[in-house]
């Protein structure tokens, strides 16, 4: 990997280590039973923040494609995790939510026309094993609903996602207006589906506020920046790949602030995921008659 790449790697990696606080914040910060108004708080004062910071609006074609990317990737997004969150027990929606990868590099052969990467695929399977390993337990139970929502929520974003890449960003558009853009349209949806299934707006007291200010100004605004920068100039497989760092970095936050314990499965787990994510950032072993496909 060339060092331009690795310092965007890196750069990517930052969001979903910060999404991975997520679990953390909500929980120990923020008003009980009201995620889809965490959801957003974390998207539109960030979508307008970055609309004001760059004065940059969508022309022509890119307000349909903005609004549908910003519906994908949060406005949709968001409500399908919640709810996944609430009806199973958090090591099943996290796996579920882990299987992204997968359905991105279907996608990519679909809509990117990609040729298929049996490379790629295989790590994204032993990604999906290997966050299972870590946050599955023997509560772990299955809710249809449930199950449905985290499927629909990894679908959206990945088809979010490839739309991302297969549009590109609009020429003299800055990463930080082209989050703006879809953190806004997303945070516009979540609007009426806030209030319609959590009614008003909870009392908000000063852990609650330091708590959405996290989400939303580094878990938000500077993450999704990012993200879709990434998008728009790594491979989309790869980056896809990213997004395992979540679930881990959830798992590792619940041995250092919650006081939780990793047993040698999980341990395990953590090897393999970490062995998935490293792999995928790499192009597929040359054999003697081309490339692994």
């Amino acid at each position: 990997m060339r060092n331009n790449d690795l310092s965007r790697t890196a750069l990517a990696a930052f969001a979903p280590v910060v999404w991975g606080s997520t679990y953390v914040v909500t929980t120990e910060l923020l008003p009980v039973g009201h995620p889809l108004f965490a959801g957003l708080l974390r998207a539109l004062p960030a979508g307008l923040i970055a609309l004001a910071l760059t004065r940059t609006l969508p022309r022509g074609s890119w307000w349909a494609r903005a609004a549908a990317l910003g519906v994908l990737n949060i406005g949709l997004f968001f409500p399908f995790l919640f709810i996944a969150a609430e009806r199973l027990p958090g090591g099943v929606a996290a796996t579920l939510g882990a299987a992204q990868p997968l359905v991105v590099a279907l996608l990519a052969v679909g809509v990117l026309k990609e040729s298929p990467s049996a490379w790629r695929f295989a790590w994204g399977v032993i990604g999906v094993v290997g966050v299972g390993l870590v946050v599955l337990g023997p509560a772990a139970g299955f809710d249809v609903i449930g199950v449905l929502a985290g499927l629909g929520g990894a679908a959206t974003m990945a088809l979010g996602v490839t739309l991302t890449k297969k549009w590109g960003r609009p020429a003299g558009v800055s990463p930080t207006a082209f989050a703006g853009w879809q953190l806004t349209a997303g945070g516009l949806f979540l609007v009426p589906v806030t209030f319609l299934f959590e009614g008003p707006p909870p009392a908000i007291g000063l852990t609650a506020v330091i708590g959405y200010l996290w989400l939303g100004g580094v878990g938000g605004l500077l993450a999704y920046v990012l993200w879709f920068r990434a998008i728009t100039t790594l491979p989309v497989t790869s980056v896809s790949m990213l997004g395992l760092l979540s679930p881990m970095v959830a798992a590792l936050l619940g041995v250092v602030v919650l006081g939780q314990t990793l047993d040698p499965v999980q341990l395990t787990g953590f090897a393999l995921a970490l062995a998935a994510i490293v792999a995928s950032q790499r192009p597929a072993p040359v054999l003697s008659k081309g490339v692994l496909q």
